[in-house]
Order: C-alpha cells, then structure tokens, then sequence
C-alpha cells in the first residue's frame, strides 16, 4: 500500500506479537466507564476518506470504524469472523469459490438498506478506479462478483486463494452505499457512508469526528458515545504536549521512543500511563541481487553474520522493538527463527570473515546502506549508521549511509541504483501469506531481482491454496530457511505497538494487536 511502506509504528509508536498486552486501567466496559466521548491525537494523517483509494495506516483506521466488511478480526485474533455476513464459506476443494450470506436488516447510517448490490458495487468499484493509492492491488485473483439474490455474494477467483477472506476482513473490504458513490471515480467532498459502528459527522484538516451508527448491526458493541481524532501531522512534541495538558485522552502512532520511556519513568500521579500492544510491523535490509557487491553471498552473510540487533534494538529504539530473524513476525502462523538458527544472536567476525573468504573476497568490503527517514520514520537514519559502525568495527567492511527523500528513494530502488536499502512493511492482514508473497511473487515489492523457482513455483502457490492455515506452517519454514540461506532480505526489527492515555480510559489493550485493527468501540472514559 503503501500502508506497508509507512512509517513504522514503532519508535514513532510499535506493532506485533501474539500474546495479550501490557493494559493500563482496566478493560472495556468497566464499571468506572460513563460512556463519554473520547478525544485521541495521532501523528498520521488520514489520507483517504474512500475506501477505494485510502491505503494507509490513519486512513484504514477511519474504515475500520465508519465501514463494515463481510469478515471482521475479532480483539486479540487473527482469524476473521463474520461481521456484515451471517456466514462466508468456499464452495469448492480448488478455494476459488467464495460466498457469504448476509445478516438480516442491515442498514447504512443513512437509514439506507445494504444488501448484496452494495458489496458487488464495492468490490467492482474498488477494481475499476484502480487508484494508485488504492487497494484494488490485493486482489487480483478476484474475476467476478455474483448476486443471486439480495442476501447472497459469490465471488469467483481465477486462482486458488485461501487467504481472501482475510483480505475481505481487511479494510480493503469496505462495503460502500451504491447510491452514495460514483461507480467511475474518487469521492471528494471528504465525506463517508457506511454501516460500520460508527458515522463520520465531520473531517478537515484538524480532526475527524466520529459519532455512534444507531443503525449499525455487527459484532461490535461501542462503550462510547463518540470519538474525536485529533490530527498533529507529525508534530511529535505538540502531540506529547497535548497529552500532558489533558487536552486528548490517548496519544496513538506519533510519540517518540524517548517519549514512551520518559511517560513510562515518570512519577505515578502523572496521570497518563503507557500501553504497550502487540504488533505485526517489521523491518529489513534488502540486497539488489544484480549490485557487484551486494550481489554476493559471502558480503550478505558477511552482514548476517554482524548484525547485533539487541545492541541496535537497545541504542537506537529504546526498547520499543524486538529483534526479527524470519520473514514471518512472531505472532504470526508460520513464524521460525531461520536466521537466528542460521547465523546466530551474538556477531561473530570469525565466522563472517569466513563467509567473505569462501566467496573469494579478501579485502574491505566498500558499500553504502541507503536509508529514507521521510517514510520510516526520524530514527531510520541512526539505525543504519549504527548497522554501519557494526560492519565497520568488525574490521571487515568500509560502510557509510546516505539518506534521501522516499520519492526519489522508490525510484533509485526501481531504477537498480542501490545494492542495500531498508524497506519497512505494515501487514493488510494476519497471515503469513501477506509477509511471503508481497516479497517473492511477481512484481514483487522489493524491486531486488530476487527469484527462487521453489518459492515462487511451489511453496507460494501450494500455502494459497489451502484453506487451513495452521497446515502450511511446515512449508513457511522452508520459504523461511530458503531465504536464510541466500539472504536477499535480512530481517531486522519487529515492532511493538504502543499508545500513551489518560488513566480514566479504558479498553486500548483490545486496540492494539497483530489484526492492526484499532477498535474505537473499544475505548471507554469514566
């Protein structure tokens, strides 16, 4: 999306794990809830108030709230469950046949009925204004959209996906009111329909405010009465001063590592307190397999071999990320620890200088990380300088960085310029799928001239198709080990995810998990 190229929401605020959080206050519903409005600032901006063209972070956040889906994840799960749908099942053994029934009487917040019209008009709307900013790129096995009657969709694949109902879960499955949206183009008058728990009473610039859908009928059950998304366009300081003037109730995706750790360390009657998630971002050095240094394998394994990612974790994030050694984040089906295996947690120069030496290469390896803090975030930089010093104290490479603007960073790496670059990714949906396929498939995402017939061939193809997912974990593993092995990737950092509130909100730990769905009808004030 470039949802997955944003800026990671860990050192500007983390995200992934299975396990449940670290909660402030208690849960929703408290007793101590009274059911008020609650105001919350973000750094991001909301991009897109349509959810044909919106794939970002802050823009997924509206949708998940103002529209329903089929398919939902549910808090704390990453398995989708009916939402708009009574019930959504494939048809057939080759998964290319996909229908829902839909749940009586649900009505859009206009009072307008939803039936099966609006889904095949949003998922055909979505595909034909193909924008660029948009999510139409997650579904290119989606041929057609069936209605036979008002209650039915069918939906025929033309190849084997058993990953689309997550991708229908998502908030790339946005239904939309027919009569509310132009079939041929973007709606530009910044305003909403949907039948989500929530309507969208007014957006500029500033805020967003939200209201509760009195005719929502879904899974959700909102403990408030409202909420106001304050806007702070990356304004980092004005957001952590926000918090602490008690002007918002909750601080989410903007503060600083050295925000979270001087909340975390202040004094109990501070009145705001830190809530820490779980989260599927990730980060990675990527390899351009055609780069005459990059390009081999003993300089990549060299770097494997360096990479001390505690120190970095611990120097440069404070603490507000783990390391990553697999394609596939902790948290996630599928998930192995390849590259710990392979290359060990602690550097070792004996063994990368072995590496250098087996590829024949005996002097100083001279290269360059390239970074983009523009899109991943103020630390970005530091990272890869300190990734630098770690190649460079080994005695064994010459490396310095070079940081450019993330408009000419995407065509540079298109154009085959670089030979290491750092790439960020925020997963669509919580399936070792969106974290394999993006990377290795075709018109993959990396740009690095990578290719592997066993994965592209066989191990992408054999996990699309099988509907339980808990089965494909042994084949993730190979993918994983493949990739250990040849190293065009070198995984770096999962993020945590992280939200600062006031100590009368209740519920964000159900907001903060690997489904990156933020959940307002979560939040309570009392």
């Amino acid at each position: 999306m470039n949802k997955r190229n944003q800026w990671p929401v860990l050192p500007i605020v983390a995200g992934l794990a299975s396990g449940l959080l670290t909660a402030c206050g208690t849960e929703s519903g408290s007793s101590g809830s009274d059911g008020s409005a609650v105001v919350m600032g973000m750094s991001d901006d909301v991009l897109a108030t349509d959810p044909a063209s919106g794939y970002d972070p802050g823009s997924w956040l509206l949708f998940n709230n103002v529209f329903q889906s089929l398919l939902s994840f549910p808090k704390g799960g990453t398995e989708p469950q009916p939402d708009a749908a009574e019930k959504c099942v494939f048809t057939d053994t080759a998964t290319k046949v996909y229908k829902c029934t839909l749940k009586d009487g649900l009505k859009f917040s206009t009072g307008d009925s939803l039936t099966s019209e609006d889904v095949k008009f949003s998922f055909d709307r979505m595909l034909k204004i193909n924008d660029d900013d948009g999510p139409a790129v997650m579904f290119p096995m989606l041929d057609k959209v069936e209605t036979p009657d008002e209650k039915t969709v069918v939906f025929k694949l033309n190849t084997a996906d058993a990953t689309f109902p997550s991708k229908v879960a998502s908030g790339a499955g946005s239904i939309v009111d027919h009569r509310q949206y132009d079939a041929d183009g973007l709606r530009k008058d910044g305003k909403a329909v949907g039948s989500g728990p929530y309507a969208l009473d007014s957006f500029n610039d500033d805020e967003a405010v939200f209201s509760v859908n009195e005719n929502y009928k879904g899974t959700a059950d909102p403990q408030n009465s409202g909420v106001t998304l304050k806007f702070f366009h990356g304004d980092q300081s004005a957001l952590k001063s926000a918090l602490t003037a008690n002007k918002i109730d909750i601080a989410y995706r903007g503060l600083t590592a050295g925000d979270i750790s001087d909340i975390e360390n202040a004094d109990d009657d501070s009145g705001v307190e830190v809530v820490e998630g779980s989260s599927a971002e990730v980060q990675h050095l990527v390899f351009n397999m055609d780069d005459p240094v990059a390009g081999q394998l003993g300089v990549r394994k060299a770097m494997a071999y360096l990479l001390d990612r505690e120190a970095l974790i611990k120097d440069v994030y404070q603490g507000t990320a783990t390391p990553l050694y697999s394609m596939i984040p902790a948290g996630i089906a599928g998930h192995n620890t390849a590259f710990f295996d392979t290359y060990g947690a602690s550097p070792s120069k004996a063994k990368a200088a072995a590496a250098l030496q087996a590829d024949g290469i005996t002097d100083k390896v001279k290269l360059t990380l390239w970074s983009t803090p523009s899109r991943y975030g103020p630390a970005t930089d530091q990272e890869l300088q300190t990734i630098a010093e770690q190649l460079n104290d080994s005695g064994l490479f010459d490396a310095d960085v070079e940081s450019v603007a993330f408009d000419q960073y995407e065509k540079d790496i298109a154009n085959g310029k670089y030979g290491v670059y750092v790439k960020g990714w925020v997963p669509d949906y919580p399936d070792a799928d969106n974290f394999t396929a993006p990377f290795f498939g075709k018109g993959n995402v990396l740009s690095n001239n990578y290719s592997n017939s066993a994965i592209t061939g066989t191990i992408i193809p054999q996990t699309a198709s099988q509907v339980d997912r808990a089965a494909t974990d042994d084949t993730y593993g190979k993918l994983q080990d493949i990739v250990a092995d040849e190293v065009p990737v070198l995984p770096v950092w999962q993020a945590k995810q992280y939200a600062v509130v006031r100590d009368d909100v209740y519920g964000l730990e159900y907001c903060l998990d690997a489904s990156t769905v933020f959940r307002f009808w979560e939040l309570s004030k009392g």
